[in-house]
């Protein structure tokens, strides 16, 4: 699905963090990245996006070459990003409001057929219902707890659909088995959609658990991806969880 090639970026005035970097990452599978602070994990992502565009190299997106945002991208972030002046209904709906404004050209919204008002209700209602939030449909970002406020937002990008979920350490702030709920989830999602999820995160045992492949960025330059693949993905009780945490402590310790 994904094909980055001789991928180079550098911020202003510091050194690199990619150099030549090239990977593959295959429609349906599920990805973590771990790293140090610093060492390009976000960046990454919004390479992925088109957010951010690198100094040289290309990236593409079922075999097209990738130069701004897709529509068909799901980007879910740490700090939500909801509307504090609109309910947790209108929050989900946000993304599908702005669909209908541009209509399906293929460039803000995909191709095809208009949602009609009945149609879109069903969509909002559904993730509602299915984030465990539907009996907070008329309340504000303020009147919630964070776990809450995380919810909406994945309710929020999941309503559209999109073929390619990506994380930037959405569970970092949640308690443990809020953030364990999320988790589940988007174990359930990729396995029932055959949804393309790469998640961001500084944790390792989520990392093991939300990556059936493991990216390792290093705190110097990037050349060559270090990926580990994980038998024990998505469950905690694999007899190599606690095995393959502690390979990636040892080799996060090394990339210092």
């Amino acid at each position: 699905m994904i094909e980055i090639s001789n991928l180079t970026f550098s911020y202003p005035n510091q050194s690199r963090l990619f150099e030549g970097f090239s990977l593959s990452i295959k429609k349906g599978e599920l990805w973590s990245i771990i790293g140090p602070s610093g060492c390009g994990k976000s960046t990454f992502l919004y390479f992925i996006t088109r957010l951010i565009k690198s100094d040289s190299g290309t990236i593409s997106i079922d075999s097209e070459i990738s130069n701004r945002p897709r529509p068909q991208t799901g980007l879910v972030l740490q700090d939500h990003g909801l509307l504090p002046w609109s309910t947790v209904q209108k929050n989900v709906d946000l993304g599908l409001t702005i669909r209908k404004f541009y209509g399906p050209d293929g460039l803000h919204a995909p191709s095809g057929s208009k949602l009609d008002k009945n149609a879109e209700k069903r969509i909002v209602d559904y993730w509602l219902q299915r984030l465990g939030i539907a009996e907070l449909k008329d309340k504000y970002p303020s009147q919630m707890s964070r776990g809450q406020r995380q919810r909406t937002a994945l309710a929020r990008t999941l309503a559209l659909s999109p073929d390619l979920l990506l994380m930037d350490e959405p569970f970092s702030a949640l308690d443990a088995p809020t953030s364990k709920d999320l988790q589940d989830l988007i174990v359930e999602l990729n396995r029932e959609r055959d949804l393309t999820c790469i998640t961001v995160t500084h944790n390792i045992e989520e990392a093991v658990f939300m990556g059936r492949k493991i990216l390792i960025l290093g705190k110097t330059t990037n050349r060559k991806p270090e990926i580990i693949s994980n038998l024990s993905a998505t469950d905690f009780r694999h007899k190599s969880f606690q095995v393959m945490c502690a390979k990636i402590r040892t080799k996060l310790e090394k990339s210092t």
